[in-house]
């Protein structure tokens, strides 16, 4: 079919160059001036993510300017799909790249709700010299976006009873239908059991949490974090930096995740995060997540902490040759407002010494 084509196309030349070389007189050369080029320049398109209706326009008018009526005429009477057809598809592609365009666009204006889930992913019998146990792993999943945080806890059935039992002492209205797994004499340890109460534990958390005075009361958030920063502390105490900075990190993550408003937990946080990568020798870390905790403080002068973090800022910019100007600058500021900045305890001594409650 495409050589039945071309032989028209060529005769057709001919006719209007009559002194022109023909392809007959020079057989050897016909392949030097075969067109597939020109024609596959005329029947190509392009498919474009811009406006549907410039592009149509756009191809329309090179078409009209380069084709020759009678070599259109040859492609019909060869059985060839007319332009009138190809137009038609290349239109209707483009109407579907347009409709592709108007569903990416509504999908992208959507908003994704995002929630919190709470799910057991493991539960192991623990038996120490006083008492045997099941610890439950809870991983805390934000969903509806890209969530790389790692956030988890271990707790066992008597924490879930006694947070039960707070809550119903401060949120006695909002807690009277909310079902809690009883307890139970004996088969605690089987399959069956553990199973069962793994679903309601996370039946139990998700109801609670849709409840926005309890989600956002201390109770309820000090379950989550509370004891990881207590542990945190316990383990810096004993120069376990590795394993404080990992227990303290899953802290930060409950603590973003749950939304918590608590100042001082965060800001404890952040500033112990910030010594455990100092003594690791991770000093970029450690400068980051200690202008983090200063920012948490909102230049509050008086703040224990204030002084030692600054100082400790001041030195870890200096390590990693970034500016630190502004930190001397209000460092001064402090000075001169009568805050004695040379007496004071540096941040690894506050961390260390102050219990944190």
């Amino acid at each position: 079919m495409a050589s039945n084509i071309l032989h028209k196309f060529r005769k057709k030349v001919g006719k209007r160059s009559p002194t022109e070389e023909t392809v007959e007189d020079f057989p050897e050369r016909s392949e030097l001036y075969d067109d597939t080029e020109g024609v596959s320049a005329r029947l190509s398109g392009t498919l474009s993510f811009g406006d549907a209706v410039v592009a149509d326009e756009d191809w329309a008018q090179t078409a009209a300017a380069d084709s020759d009526p009678e070599f259109l005429h040859s492609f019909e009477s060869d059985g060839v799909e007319s332009t009138e057809s190809l137009w038609g598809e290349f239109k209707h592609c483009n109407m579907l790249t347009k409709q592709l365009q108007e569903n990416w666009k509504k999908a992208r204006g959507k908003l994704i709700v995002e929630k919190l889930i709470f799910e057991v992913t493991s539960a192991d019998v623990v038996q120490d010299a006083a008492s045997k146990y099941v610890a439950y792993t809870i991983h805390v999943i934000k969903s509806g976006s890209f969530d790389d945080d790692k956030a988890l806890i271990i707790r066992r059935y008597t924490d879930f009873a006694k947070l039960n039992e707070t809550l119903h002492k401060h949120f006695r209205e909002d807690m009277s239908k909310v079902v809690f797994p009883k307890k139970k004499i004996r088969k605690n340890f089987t399959h069956e059991t553990i199973a069962k109460r793994s679903r309601a534990f996370e039946q139990y958390l998700q109801h609670i949490h849709s409840i926005v005075d309890i989600r956002r009361s201390k109770v309820f958030l000090e379950f989550f974090y509370l004891r990881d920063l207590k542990a945190g502390q316990g383990l810096l105490r004993g120069g376990m930096c590795e394993d404080a900075l990992e227990t303290l990190i899953n802290a930060l993550h409950l603590q973003k995740k749950l939304c918590s408003w608590d100042m001082e937990h965060l800001l404890f946080t952040l500033a112990s995060i910030s010594l455990c990568c100092h003594e690791l020798d991770r000093l970029e870390d450690a400068q980051a997540y200690c202008e983090r905790a200063l920012q948490t403080i909102d230049n509050q002068e008086n703040h224990p902490l204030f002084v030692p973090l600054l100082q400790s800022n001041i030195r870890l910019s200096w390590k990693i040759a970034k500016d630190k100007r502004q930190s001397e600058a209000k460092l001064q500021q402090v000075q001169e407002a009568g805050i004695d900045v040379l007496n004071q305890p540096s941040l690894k001594e506050h961390l260390i010494k102050e219990l944190f409650e």
